[in-house]
């Protein structure tokens, strides 16, 4: 059963372009397959961002707040969430220059 959504979870729009800039950040294609929804840990980091609120803190309808604080440390460690960021970034600069 599907969880009621925040108001900080991503739209399917907003999913598919993060996602798009999520897979081009990921240098290795191989590995194995998240068990974890990637969408739902970003819903889950956003709502940590936005609230303020502890890791432990997080509501149990998201993952384990331990496997959204590590994927969180992991994408800053290899660098995605400035990648993913910058590219948003770019792309919104071409898009108003359009």
């Amino acid at each position: 059963m599907p969880r009621t959504a925040y108001d900080t979870d991503l739209t399917d729009d907003e999913w598919k372009l993060f996602k798009e800039k999520l897979d081009e950040a990921r240098r290795s294609k191989c590995g194995r397959k998240p068990d974890i929804a990637r969408r739902e840990i970003v819903n889950a980091v956003l709502y940590r961002l936005r609230t303020g609120c502890q890791w432990r803190s997080l509501p149990h309808d998201f993952p384990a707040w331990n496997t959204v604080f590590q994927t969180y440390r992991r994408w800053i460690k290899i660098g995605y969430w400035e990648k993913i960021h910058d590219a948003l970034c770019r792309d919104a600069g071409n898009r108003g220059a359009q």
